[in-house]
């Protein structure tokens, strides 16, 4: 009997190329991964990997064994969801995966609120971003990823999994209270005279990171001095109110009150980012899923501004 968790390893191997790759995307150890592939080997009695340098590649089984795994799989989840649809009620697991600011704005309301409306589902949360919630959500280890998309950023999604734009949230310059610039411009400030400034933003390859350098360099013609990086963004207003930074900041991010920093447009430019839900396909009619993502909408639909 082929177990199907074996089978979605070996689908993610044929997609990222690498252990390394499907280890780190899955929050698995590389030899976990090795050990549960070497178990679908001898299952199948036939070889499915074979060395090609320092890594390994599937061989001609394997492949027919990929595009086999890729439609039992989707048959099964299926299944789970017309039987919870038959069912008519809203129970079992409903896990969530999203950052930091989509988690304290939308994700805990809504499972506050499902906490009363839907009793018996059991609601869950991890802390992810969407480059390690989006393959989760593919392999079925959560049901619901919150993620952002930044403009010229796009994800590029399998067809398996579903994305529901939420809205677009604005980004702000975020200046200390007493810079020259924030003095001389009330509503927005011409990038390029911030070119000289200490910046903070995320962690490299990181879609903060990755915006701040496209915004500086497109609307300011300079490539940013980024001296501090952290992917909170408390930490990054600390940083701006002592005077030690400057730096750019979704709406979504930023705290009702924030004492010792000012808010500026960028000028001449409209900077946004997409916030969505992300779901499976195949979960369109399980209950638990549209519950999940109806408290999701409501939320974001009662935040200011939206």
């Amino acid at each position: 009997m082929l177990d199907l968790r074996r089978l979605r390893l070996l689908r993610e191997l044929h997609e990222r190329g690498t252990i390394a790759a499907v280890a780190d995307a899955l929050q698995f150890t590389p030899s976990a991964v090795s050990q549960q592939l070497a178990m679908l080997e001898r299952e199948t009695g036939v070889t499915l990997l074979e060395r090609a340098g320092r890594g390994v590649r599937l061989t001609d089984p394997a492949l027919v064994l990929v595009e086999h795994a890729n439609a039992l799989l989707e048959r099964v989840a299926l299944a789970e969801a017309d039987l919870a649809a038959a069912t008519g009620t809203i129970t079992g697991r409903g896990r969530i995966a999203g950052f930091q600011s989509v988690a304290l704005r939308l994700a805990l309301p809504a499972m506050e609120a499902l906490a009363r409306e839907a009793p018996r589902l059991r609601c869950e949360f991890v802390e992810a971003e969407p480059e390690q919630a989006l393959p989760a959500l593919a392999l079925g280890d959560v049901d619901l990823v919150l993620g952002d998309e930044w403009q010229h950023q796009p994800w590029e999604l399998p067809t398996v999994l579903q994305v529901h734009e939420l809205f677009r949230d604005p980004v702000h310059l975020v200046l200390p209270t007493r810079h020259p610039a924030a003095r001389r411009h009330r509503e927005a400030v011409p990038l390029a005279e911030l070119a000289d400034e200490a910046w903070t933003t995320g962690h490299a390859a990181m879609g903060w990171e990755e915006m701040t350098q496209r915004i500086c360099r497109e609307h300011g013609g300079f490539d940013p001095d980024i001296r501090h990086r952290t992917n909170d963004a408390t930490v990054g207003l600390a940083l701006v109110a002592r005077g030690m930074a400057v730096t750019l900041l979704p709406d979504l991010v930023l705290p009702d009150r924030h004492p010792g920093v000012v808010l500026r447009r960028v000028a001449d430019a409209l900077i946004d980012r997409a916030i969505f839900a992300v779901t499976r396909t195949a979960d369109a009619t399980r209950p638990s899923s549209q519950a999940l993502l109806a408290a999701i909408r409501r939320e974001a639909a009662a935040l200011p501004d939206r």
